[in-house]
């Protein structure tokens, strides 16, 4: 994620909305892929100062403020690129869900932030009402899993099914999420781990399941016609393979091929956003085979300039950086997990899947 900069000078951060060094008002411009300063030019129309054009607010921006992003002024929509792909959203009648829904329409926009500059294909249900991308973002009715409860009535489940990603709203609260991943045994559990985990099941059906590339998956991931109920069914009751770390990323990625590809995937989305803000604030990863300028951003064009080992070498030095620097701090490691050779070489799978869109 880079960082971008105000008519005044100033550094401004993917969600501002104020630019407290000179008060503009900002707004994330999805068909320029920039944040930019706003001048007011009457009838709800707002001149981004980054390109001149004329701009709308998206609704939740004016009514809710949980979003920063525009609408073009020729887009007849209220809502932005990433408020419309919302197709449920939970009752804000309970205030507690309006704090808990910004903060997951805040990790979704980081999400379309990267599909956008990796040019991945975002078909909404406009588009392609059966198997278009769409978010479903819900609260459980009475009890939930977060409490612990096995509830099989009106519990609402994090998942993917044909271009629809469902999220479950106590996802966004801290503590019941934390809970969760204590019970469930997990190193790492975030919102935006979720959105990236989601949308490489999206990317499945779209990029892997009907192209030339599907026994070269089925080799390197597993074949995913094995039964995946009955398979998760057994992970749930008797947790990971004995020793997943040599050839998995996670746990949850042995249990299916499914999983495999969706946590490898979420993770080379967190590599490349992660290693872009480094990248951005000038951070020296001690790795010269890239020859990267600082404030590079990590789009499709520069990333198919690079190999998987490249990436994962600079990635390597960062992570151990960031581990030491968070120890220093008295915290747990913000990078708990290890890179054989068999993950770098699902890596590899995944990277070229971005760069060649599945061709």
């Amino acid at each position: 994620m880079k960082t971008y900069t105000c008519q005044c000078g100033s550094r401004l951060h993917f969600e501002n909305s104020l630019c407290v060094s000179c008060g503009h008002e900002l707004g994330f411009l999805p068909d320029r892929r920039t944040l930019s300063a706003l001048e007011p030019a009457g009838e709800g129309l707002w001149r981004a100062t980054a390109d001149g054009a004329l701009y709308r607010k998206c609704r939740n921006y004016t009514e809710h403020h949980v979003c920063n992003w525009m609408v073009p002024e020729a887009d007849n929509h209220a809502y932005c690129f990433s408020c419309r792909l919302s197709e449920i959203i939970p009752d804000l009648g309970n205030p507690n869900n309006l704090k808990l829904w910004g903060l997951i329409e805040q990790a979704k926009r980081r999400l379309l932030y990267s599909l956008m500059w990796l040019e991945l294909p975002i078909v909404n249900r406009e588009q392609n009402p059966q198997f278009g991308l769409a978010f479903h973002l819900m609260e459980d009715q009475g009890y939930s899993e977060f409490a612990q409860e096995q509830v099989p009535q009106n519990q609402v489940f994090t998942g993917h099914t044909n271009g629809v990603i469902t999220l479950n709203i106590a996802e966004a609260d801290p503590v019941a999420r934390e809970l969760t991943r204590a019970h469930m045994g997990e190193s790492y559990r975030t919102l935006l781990g979720h959105f990236r985990h989601e949308s490489g099941h999206y990317y499945w059906d779209v990029l892997v399941k009907n192209s030339p590339r599907i026994e070269a998956f089925r080799q390197l991931f597993g074949d995913e016609r094995i039964g995946y109920s009955d398979v998760m069914q057994g992970y749930y009751m008797n947790g990971p393979v004995a020793n997943w770390q040599t050839n998995w990323i996670s746990g949850y990625a042995s249990a299916h091929s499914w999983e495999d590809w969706a946590e490898t995937w979420a993770h080379y989305l967190h590599m490349i956003d992660s290693m872009e803000t480094a990248r951005d604030y000038g951070f020296d990863l001690g790795d010269k085979t890239l020859h990267v300028a600082n404030r590079q951003q990590f789009h499709a064009e520069y990333l198919s300039s690079i190999s998987i080992n490249e990436l994962v070498n600079e990635w390597s030095n960062f992570t151990v950086a960031l581990n030491d620097v968070n120890r220093s701090m008295g915290l747990p490691d913000a990078y708990p997990f290890v890179l054989t050779d068999v993950i770098i070489e699902k890596l590899a799978f995944v990277h070229d899947v971005v760069i060649n869109k599945g061709q």
